[in-house]
C-alpha cells in the first residue's frame, strides 16, 4: 500500500501557483483560490513539473496521510480548473399552495412566502460564490466547487418545509437535473 512515489499535480497554461507554508494560491483568469493543506499528514511544495503532494512516512497516520494526499490533490485539480472555468449549479423555484419568491441581499438570499410563512428564511452565500435569480431560475456559480456547492446546499436547507405532509407540501427550491 505504501508507495516511494509522491503525487504531482500538473499547473495547466495560463495558472499561477504560489506556495508558502502549507497554504496553496491557484490564480487564474477569472480570480484567485486558496487551500492550505493538513502539514501534519502532508508536504506540498511546487516544482517546474506541478505541485508535489507528498504523505508523511513515519508514524500512526501513515495511512491517513496516504488517503489524504489523494484527496487533497483531487482538491487541487479543482480549484485549477474552477480559475479558469466557472463551476455552476442550476435550481429551480417550484410552489404550489403560496406564490414563493426569492430575492438576493448582499450575501444571503431571502426566501419569502415559502407556505405562506410571514417572516423571510435566510440562506447565506459562501464568500467565492454568487448567486443569480431570474423568476423561478436559481443559478449559483463561482469559482471555488465548495463554495458553490455549499451555497446551493444552504438553499435547500433553507427551503426545507418540517412538520407538514411531503407529499402534499412539496414547495422549495430543488436542483436541476438536465
Amino acid at each position: 500500500m505504501c508507495t516511494d512515489e509522491n503525487m504531482i499535480v500538473p499547473i495547466p497554461a495560463g495558472i499561477t501557483v504560489d506556495v508558502k507554508d502549507g497554504v496553496i494560491k491557484i490564480s487564474g483568469s477569472l480570480g484567485t483560490n486558496t487551500r492550505k493543506a493538513n502539514t501534519k499528514l502532508l508536504n506540498v511544495s511546487k516544482k517546474e513539473s506541478g505541485i508535489d503532494v507528498e504523505p508523511i512516512k513515519k508514524g500512526k497516520l501513515v495511512k491517513k496521510a496516504m488517503q489524504a494526499e489523494t484527496a487533497f490533490a483531487n482538491e487541487l485539480k479543482g480549484d485549477m480548473l474552477g480559475v479558469t472555468k466557472q463551476f455552476e449549479i442550476k435550481m429551480k423555484t417550484v410552489f404550489a399552495h403560496f406564490p414563493m419568491t426569492l430575492e438576493v441581499k448582499g450575501d444571503k438570499v431571502f426566501i419569502n412566502n415559502l407556505i405562506g410563512e410571514r417572516a423571510p428564511r435566510i440562506a447565506n452565500i459562501c464568500t467565492n460564490a454568487k448567486v443569480e435569480v431570474k423568476g423561478a431560475d436559481v443559478r449559483v456559480y463561482g469559482i471555488s466547487r465548495d463554495a458553490v456547492s455549499q451555497t446551493a446546499a444552504n438553499i435547500r436547507i433553507a427551503c426545507k418545509i418540517r412538520n407538514k405532509d411531503d407529499r402534499s407540501f412539496q414547495d422549495g427550491t430543488y436542483y436541476e437535473i438536465e
